[in-house]
């Protein structure tokens, strides 16, 4: 970044309007420009800025935008923010900065202060036409600052603008008072906290309830300042007084006779302490922080724990521990989202909306004997109809762990498009990944298919899958083919000897080309390659059932799809809606469904070609090889086609003998010079699910919205009601893994020593050397 020279238009007396988006937009003022660079330091710069503008150089703020967001302005303070700065508009050529410049206000320290503010202006720091933005960003200083010396400056910032201080009898800026310092004795009133300065009036307040009454009076204390504890607290009366010892403030509030009505019957105003009590969190409830974090929840669902402690303690004052934050962020997801216990017990009413609003759609779900949650299977009736009328009898079976509060796993079935497109087949939600739990969504997705279709499965050989297939499918033409990616992984893992990391990926080379090899003795090549490097590896292959997963010996028809991995698309979808409710989740998903059929349908509809785009791509590239081969007929229909090799084609039973044919479902170069000769038209012998008709077959039908409606109230006591709890897994304490679903990563990088060469050590722990020694 040295090398790169940036320029900055620095900017200085305008203001910030704000757009209907919340993004900030600079008018007026003067405008220079300089180059800068990351050889630049801070005081440099700050020094060249202040000439530029004629300002005093301790009294200039520097700020910039992040590129793409024009709603938080970023403080330059020091060396390292200069940096960023520079580093974060590597790909720029210019950069906005602006500048404002600090003025301290005369000393008025003989106004009167109240006690929730006893500011004086002589202690306060006041920003000249300062946006908001700009206010919260040094407050956000302020606490920095501070936390690094372990207590607060002793200075409040202030914003100015063109209104009159009555009370105090002289023309000055209406001070809005900032962070109250830990441990002063000048506590300073909150920004977040004014609006709740008048919450408590005095004697004859009336209120709706006691919550609310307790409310309005924990919002009071943190406003003013102050702890405090109750003497009476029930449903009908509250008596609350002053934490502090001997201090007299004293209030009381009852229920107004024959009403719900609380009133306000007896109050002290009059407080005697400090008050720095606040400060610790005590007033702070899970349920008040829930409502101080609800609206930023909305539009961050990401808002973390520690954030929100900052931000609590930046403006109302208080200290929250960890947990407190914690749990005031669960509650506020609560209130935003909907319970997550109640959400299981929706589940049989939700089913039942998603069959009613999609007839022909299967959605059902069991529990374990204590009514708490087992499975769920969902299947609509757009992906039922699209699988069976659209793509290629073949699906692939996969697994999703979710990271939701109860765990999980998401059991998925996809189906490639005729454009080798993603199409959600079913899926299915479980409390734990087991040989059970597959076999009852294969039964669920047999029920669901009802047909008598030959289908080919792509998956893993492991979870009971194999039994499975083989005993829920066995009255169909069905195929069981071997997931290449689970199948590496394990050859890997069961490999006894030492091998370097380029010895294991040769081995994983030559175990994909044997998988791939359309012939026996292409396969067998390969697998004497293997058998050169490691015997063990050539029996683990041997024993791997190649009829499962190698071309060459398998007898379904997987279209050339060796890997399950399809589950990528599901992968995306959960993870997007883990932290929903079970329900909201699947509604989630289904939603992602409904867009994806809508898309594709749209796009299909502008398609021109009577092969879907990849296929056509893949036909044009085969039929450019046609013009160096040879066609001689055999016998009948059957024709030899010369080239680098000698292939027979079969034009009547769509065979080739370099199986490209059989294996793609599209014309081979062998098969397009039989079909040229013969002057017919190579569409007519490609496999009628990779046409544009079938792709639009696949996406024709529609998902349609679930009602967002509770569960209606059972009024007939002897109907039987199924009542839902959640599992009893939940999600462990510390953050959840970041490994991503499907990895294609299958070997890990063995450690070599430089020494003696050898493989799982280094030179500092190389045994051969010490013997040396």
């Amino acid at each position: 970044m040295a090398g790169k020279k940036l320029i900055a238009i620095c900017q200085s007396g305008g203001e910030f309007k704000t757009n209907d988006d919340g993004s900030l937009l600079y008018r007026g003022g003067d405008a220079h420009a300089m180059e800068i660079d990351g050889q630049l330091k801070y005081n440099d710069f700050k020094m060249e800025v202040a000439e530029m503008f004629n300002c005093d150089l301790g009294t200039i703020i520097i700020k910039y935008f992040l590129p793409g967001n024009k709603k938080t302005l970023i403080t330059i303070s020091n060396d390292k923010d200069l940096k960023r700065m520079i580093n974060f508009h590597g790909s720029s050529d210019t950069t906005d900065i602006f500048v404002w410049t600090e003025v301290v206000a005369p000393d008025v320290s003989d106004m009167p202060a109240s006690r929730s503010s006893r500011t004086t202006l002589s202690e306060a720091v006041v920003l000249v036409d300062a946006p908001p933005s700009v206010v919260d960003d040094v407050l956000d200083d302020a606490v920095d600052d501070t936390t690094e010396t372990d207590e607060f400056l002793d200075t409040s910032f202030v914003l100015l603008d063109d209104t009159t201080n009555v009370d105090a009898g002289i023309d000055i800026p209406t001070v809005v008072p900032a962070l109250a310092p830990v441990g002063s004795n000048d506590e300073k009133l909150i920004i977040g906290a004014q609006q709740w300065q008048n919450n408590i009036t005095g004697v004859g307040q009336r209120f709706n309830s006691v919550h609310e009454f307790r409310e309005a009076l924990r919002k009071y204390a943190i406003a003013h300042q102050f702890a405090f504890k109750y003497k009476k607290n029930d449903s009908h009366r509250v008596t609350v007084k002053c934490k502090a010892e001997g201090c007299p403030w004293r209030i009381h509030a009852s229920r107004l006779s024959t009403t719900q009505l609380i009133c306000i019957k007896k109050m002290n105003a009059t407080h005697t302490c400090e008050g720095a009590a606040v400060t610790t969190g005590y007033q702070a409830t899970r349920s008040w922080v829930a409502g101080i974090i609800k609206e930023r929840l909305k539009v961050n669902s990401n808002y973390k724990p520690k954030d929100i402690v900052n931000d609590i303690k930046q403006e109302y004052g208080i200290q929250l521990n960890y947990f407190q934050a914690w749990r005031g962020k669960e509650i506020a997801k609560e209130q935003l989202q909907g319970s997550y216990k109640e959400a299981y017990n929706q589940l049989p009413f939700f089913c039942e909306m998603i069959m009613d609003t999609n007839p022909g759609s299967l959605a059902t779900f069991t529990t374990k004997d204590d009514s708490s949650f087992h499975r769920l299977f969902v299947s609509f009736h757009a992906s039922l109809y699209g699988f069976q009328h659209g793509c290629r009898p073949l699906l692939f079976l996969d697994s999703i762990p979710l990271k939701s509060k109860y765990q999980g796993t998401l059991l998925a079935a996809t189906a490639p498009d005729g454009d080798d497109g993603v199409f959600p087949v079913a899926f299915a939600v479980v409390d734990a990944e087991t040989d059970d739990d597959w076999h009852w969504f294969l039964l669920q997705l047999k029920s669901a298919l009802a047909t008598a279709q030959s289908i080919t499965f792509v998956a893993d050989r492991e979870k009971g899958l194999k039994d499975s297939i083989a005993d829920i499918f066995g009255d169909v033409d069905v195929h069981h083919g071997y997931c290449l990616r689970y199948l590496s992984e394990q050859l890997i893992r069961d490999l006894k000897g030492q091998f370097s990391h380029e010895v294991k990926r040769l081995m994983i080379e030559d175990f994909y080309a044997a998988a791939y090899a359309p012939r026996p003795e292409g396969f067998q090549r390969c697998v004497e390659s293997i058998k050169s490097i490691s015997l063990e590896g050539y029996n683990w292959v041997m024993q791997s059932e190649p009829a499962h997963w190698a071309n060459a010996y398998f007898l379904g028809a997987r279209y050339n799809h060796m890997t399950s991995n399809f589950g990528e698309l599901f992968y995306s979808w959960a993870s997007d809606a883990h932290e929903l409710p079970i329900t909201q989740m699947i509604d989630a998903i289904r939603g992602k469904i409904m867009e994806l059929i809508y898309t594709r349908r749209a796009d299909s509809n502008q398609w021109l070609t009577r092969l879907t785009p990849s296929m056509e791509e893949k036909l044009e590239k085969d039929s450019l090889n046609v013009r160096s081969l040879q066609v001689l007929i055999s016998a009948g229909n059957r024709f030899e086609v010369r080239g680098e090799t000698i292939e027979i084609v079969d034009i009547d039973q769509w065979d080739c003998s370099c199986k490209g044919w059989q294996l793609t479902g599209l014309p081979c170069c062998h098969a397009i010079a039989v079909i040229s000769c013969l002057g017919r038209n190579p569409y007519d012998y490609c496999s009628r699910y990779l046409t544009t008709d079938s792709y639009r077959l696949t996406y024709l039908e529609s998902v349609y919205p679930v009602p967002n409606v509770d569960r209606p109230k059972q009024n007939d006591s002897s109907q039987n009601v199924v009542t839902v709890t959640p599992p009893p897994t939940r999600r462990p304490p510390g953050r959840p893994t970041t490994k991503r679903f499907g990895s294609q990563e299958v070997v890990k990088r063995q450690l070599q020593c430089s020494r003696c060469k050898g493989a799982g050590h280094n030179k500092s722990t190389c045994k051969q050397f010490l013997l040396e020694c």
